[in-house]
């Protein structure tokens, strides 16, 4: 692999082609442009290519391809697995174009946009898109590694609704994936990942929501095994048009961290409803009563106040995110994941997470995507600092997990080895044959990798 100063002149032909700017380590704006929200992996490209459009993808992927470079992608950096070593790094947070059909309920979004620029952009047409817990995720990571959002029982993955999806592979070729044409690579993308190439834009369905009732309720840590036995129990009878998840948080003592969760746990249910507001208030009547209620922010809201439900973080921090997805969440479940988070545990995740699943995100999409899953009854992920230690929260539920995890949910720089988890066997034997076809070099493996395998 070419490195150091033999960079600069195949840095210099890549300026000629590309009228976005190419940076080298040293430049200024070079750091600048690695800088990712999550910082648990650390890029170290030869080069980076700062693009403006889709045509400078095509030059960059191109030069790349001809060098045998391996490319590296990054908008926003929320979920990042094996870090960048040597190659070429794109950075694509500029393509931010966001545009709405309100007829045809379609929204068309360039490969750097954060999803506070769609949810805002729908709002005036009465829309939303399936966007998840925090509106400054990127919406291309998020949807092509499945997207599991705030409305997921109602309308499933955010991939289910991809119409189109604008991508530049390995040949530097752009191609137009739909469900008529470059029918494998729409499979692939949808749900794979980053494996298959640079993707410049996407059209996904857009649907009709402006309000929700919603919001959290925040319980003192001594009523965890109250709470979290109670959540569980009421989520057998709630309807799809609620979507909700509960956490586990050990916050740090700092003050960026709200004074009522400093230095301490909190068990933290999560609430997103459809209906009205007075329905929403029947339906988590029964939590209410679980424990001693610390704060209770449930209301009527509108979709472009969704991202107040989580409350994610929105400075960058290092962390390292671990899911399993459960078959099952039964009493013995409850007791198991109590025994090693709830109070009194060795636990070092700052979040352990619950996600109810089933409805529509236990159906097969309408068209055919690499999304698994589709058994699972609740997504289990966990969220820590820098540690060596094993992820005992997730090894220790193995025996209710359905032997899959959830790849959105996992970040950091070993999770790219437990990419195969994500599918089955038949999925990523399918993916790993459409690799060998449009990257068999294997360009883009910076990533939760799937290898060619012919």
């Amino acid at each position: 692999m070419t490195t150091g100063k033999s960079m600069e002149q195949p840095a210099a032909e890549l300026s000629e082609r590309l009228p976005g700017r190419v940076l080298l380590p040293g430049d200024d704006g070079f750091a600048q442009e690695l800088d990712g929200f999550n910082q648990i992996s650390e890029h170290s490209p030869d080069m980076i290519a700062v693009v403006a459009d889709a045509a400078d993808v095509r030059e960059a992927v191109s030069f790349a391809a001809a060098r045998g470079l391996p490319v590296a992608v990054q908008a926003t950096g929320h979920g990042p697995s094996t870090a960048a070593d040597g190659g070429l790094l794109i950075s694509t947070r500029l393509l931010r174009g966001v545009s709405i059909d309100p007829a045809a309920r379609i929204a068309r979004v360039e490969g750097g946009a954060q999803w506070f620029e769609v949810i805002e952009a729908a709002a005036e047409h009465g829309l939303a898109p399936l966007n998840g817990s925090s509106p400054l995720t990127g919406v291309i990571g998020y949807t092509l590694g499945g997207g599991l959002g705030l409305m997921a029982r109602k309308y499933g993955y955010a991939a289910d609704h991809v119409t189109a999806v604008e991508i530049v592979t390995a040949d530097g070729q752009s191609h137009r994936a739909t469900a008529d044409q470059d029918t494998d690579l729409f499979w692939a993308a949808r749900g794979g990942k980053g494996n298959f190439g640079v993707v410049t834009a996407i059209e996904f369905r857009l649907v009709p929501v402006s309000r929700l009732y919603g919001g959290g309720l925040f319980f003192a840590g001594e009523a965890t095994a109250d709470v979290v036995h109670a959540w569980r129990e009421w989520t057998a009878s709630v309807p799809e048009d609620l979507t909700s998840s509960l956490a586990l948080l050990r916050m740090p003592d700092i003050e960026a961290v709200p004074p009522f969760l400093r230095g301490r746990l909190t068990v933290h249910v999560r609430i997103a409803y459809l209906g009205s507001a007075e329905e929403g208030k029947q339906l988590v009547a029964p939590l209410r009563s679980a424990g001693p209620l610390v704060v209770d922010t449930l209301a009527e809201m509108p979709y472009t106040a969704a991202g107040e439900i989580h409350n994610d973080p929105t400075e960058p921090i290092p962390y390292s995110e671990r899911s399993m997805m459960l078959r099952t969440l039964d009493e013995a479940a409850v007791d198991a994941l109590l025994e090693l988070a709830g109070p009194g545990a060795d636990c070092i995740d700052l979040v352990v997470e619950l996600r109810q699943l089933g409805g529509a995100v236990g159906r097969p999409s309408v068209v055919p995507n690499a999304v698994d899953h589709r058994d699972a009854a609740f997504a289990l992920s966990t969220l820590s600092l820098p540690d060596d230690r094993p992820p005992l929260v997730v090894d220790g539920m193995a025996p209710w997990g359905t032997g899959r995890r959830y790849l959105n949910f996992l970040a950091g720089p070993d999770s790219s080895r437990l990419a195969e988890s994500g599918y089955e066997p038949a999925t990523f034997s399918r993916l790993a044959a459409i690799k060998a076809r449009v990257d068999p070099d294997n360009l883009f493996r910076f990533n939760h990798n799937i290898a060619p395998r012919p």
